[in-house]
């Protein structure tokens, strides 16, 4: 079973529920849609190992993974804040990402400068994360994420602090790694339009729950749940 499934997760706290079934395959691209609130984040932790469900099952390519802690975990959790220590160089960040102590070998520097280059900031290495953009952080930190190597991305608002044009550049940049790494995409946006062109599957979530399930396009075009129509209220998609 190459897929990720999602088998009646459910999770509990302070009067806030979530209770859902899926199956991902290996390889889609997933874009959550819905209110602050609505469990976006509730699910990406719950993936991830920061949060641990009440019951349920989450399954990787026929393994369960629910009682795994984070990092034993198959994937990479990237938040909009990019986790980025300020006293490191862009280079030392992207290192951490494979040796927490940054005594890194000939062949894992290859690997930190090719992953650098792949994302287009080999030449801000140096630059401590102060001296960066918006955007250029949020490179450092999927270098980082990337250079793990785990086949699932959980991105959380990652396009949050940018301005339009990075948004798209942001965008170009993760389809071009998802093809280039074959990972398996979420990713959370309150600008669900902008993430047409990347994502091939979509969840809308309301109160903790999958209401509408299906192609990006066709939800955002010609939505027909009336929760989903007040969510796009009048956004021209």
């Amino acid at each position: 079973m190459t897929e990720l499934h999602l088998h009646n997760l459910t999770f509990e706290r302070q009067g806030f529920s979530l209770e859902l079934s899926t199956v991902l395959p290996k390889g889609s691209r997933t874009l959550l849609v819905g209110a602050s609130g609505a469990g976006k984040s509730t699910l990406l932790s719950l993936l991830a190992g920061f949060l641990m469900p009440k019951r349920g099952q989450i399954v990787w390519e026929g393994r369960n993974i629910e009682d795994l802690p984070p990092q034993k975990r198959p994937l990479t959790l990237l938040f909009q804040d990019h986790n980025l220590f300020p006293h490191l160089s862009a280079w030392n960040n992207v290192a951490l990402g494979l040796k927490p102590s940054l005594k890194v070998n000939a062949e894992e520097k290859d690997k930190i400068q090719d992953i650098l280059e792949k994302v287009g900031i080999y030449t801000l290495r140096e630059r401590y994360p102060h001296e960066l953009s918006g955007g250029e952080r949020q490179r450092v930190a999927l270098a980082r994420s990337l250079l793990r190597e785990t086949p699932l991305l959980l991105l959380d608002e990652p396009l949050g602090p940018l301005g339009p044009g990075l948004r798209k550049d942001m965008l170009d940049l993760l389809s071009t790694v998802c093809d280039e790494f074959q990972l398996t995409l979420i990713l959370t946006t309150h600008q669900p339009e902008e993430a047409m062109s990347l994502t091939d599957h979509m969840l809308f979530l309301e109160e903790g729950k999958i209401i509408e399930e299906g192609k990006p396009l066709h939800l955002l075009k010609a939505p027909t749940h009336p929760l989903l129509r007040a969510y796009l209220g009048n956004r021209s998609v």
